[in-house]
């Protein structure tokens, strides 16, 4: 990448909800392999930022530049072929089928009845299928959960789907993913377990931008972070300026 061309950058984006400006002038810009932390209070736009990253929301103005393409109002999934992808909140997995089958769905380019013709037992596995299975249960290991492949995603713990969300996430291959709150709702083992593994992503050339509450996780990961409220940024840089920002401890941490 030259010095004149950027992993990801947003340019002046706005987002109102009726008379509620969500997104207000949001400019910042991502170096390739790294997690960025994109922090802040409740309502200061964080998922709404998300949302228009992935597609999901449309900008009233601005730009969203992945790559030096210009990616602004680009639908979902047009977003995810071009190598973003996300997790959200909500975790948005297929509880009546297992790990494996939720990880193998969430492969992109593949051949889909060849494909599903092995999350549904079909008789013929071509060479491709038996690839994306191999590479399923690997992806499995990484998160910890190779014993639970054939166990329905509805009798995992929330921890354990949390982080098959993720290796779902990493099934299809994006170079930016994405990831909402990662931590929220998981026992401290699994904290520190799902923040090694996003750490770890960056070793496997991804670049990462994270929402995150859990204050001591988002600075023991992150290599930048941006601190929105009220849909602008209020402060932005390394962990340690950041928790030193006097705006940040006085909107933000209340300390």
């Amino acid at each position: 990448m030259n010095e004149n061309e950027k992993y990801f950058e947003l340019k002046n984006l706005t987002k109102n909800f009726g008379g509620l400006r969500a997104v207000d002038n949001l400019s910042f810009s991502m170096e390739k392999n790294m997690v960025t932390g994109l922090i802040g209070p409740n309502g200061a736009g964080k998922t709404t930022t998300f949302n228009l990253i992935s597609g999901f929301l449309q900008p009233e103005a601005g730009k969203i530049y992945f790559k030096n393409r210009d990616i602004t109002g680009l639908p979902p999934h047009e977003v995810a072929k071009l190598g973003i992808a996300r997790t959200f909140q909500d975790l948005r997995l297929f509880n009546k089928l297992t790990t494996l089958e939720n990880v193998l769905l969430g492969m992109q380019d593949r051949r889909g009845e060849s494909l599903w013709e092995a999350v549904t037992g079909g008789r013929r596995v071509n060479q491709s299928v038996k690839k994306d299975l191999e590479r399923g249960m690997n992806l499995l290991d990484l998160v910890g959960l190779c014993d639970k492949a054939e166990e329905l995603v509805e009798n995992l713990a929330y921890g354990e789907q949390k982080l098959l969300a993720l290796a779902r996430l990493l099934a299809s291959d994006a170079d930016l993913l994405m990831l909402d709150e990662p931590t929220s709702g998981l026992p401290l083992g699994t904290v520190d377990e799902m923040l090694q593994l996003i750490r770890n992503l960056v070793k496997q050339g991804k670049t990462t931008l994270v929402i995150e509450h859990n204050m001591e996780a988002v600075m023991g990961i992150s290599d930048w972070i941006i601190v929105l409220n009220f849909g602008g940024i209020i402060a932005s840089g390394r962990p340690e300026q950041i928790q030193k920002n006097e705006d940040v401890i006085k909107i933000y941490l209340g300390l």
